[in-house]
């Protein structure tokens, strides 16, 4: 879901993060972010100039759900395992 932005900030003056700050903080790809927020995952705000944002409340809740291993709201990067012949 993403929700228009005002200019100068989020609607309730909270901090918004770019999706290349929520993928350092998940240590993933920022197009990996963008995916969450399209697949629901994860909510976002739109800028004026249609870009994502995401309010650091959000991301920060989802950050402690990993640290406390909820796998139902804890966007994850598969894990790609690789064999050799």
């Amino acid at each position: 879901m993403s929700v228009s932005v005002p200019a100068g900030g989020s609607p309730d003056g909270e901090r918004l993060l770019t999706p290349g700050e929520v993928a350092s903080l998940f240590r993933v790809d920022p197009k990996t972010v963008t995916r969450w927020a399209a697949s629901g995952r994860i909510r976002s705000v739109r800028t004026p100039g249609g870009q994502r944002r995401f309010r650091d409340s959000e991301v920060q809740r989802l950050l402690r759900e990993s640290e406390n291993g909820d796998p139902q709201e804890l966007p994850r990067k598969p894990v790609n395992i690789l064999h050799r012949r």
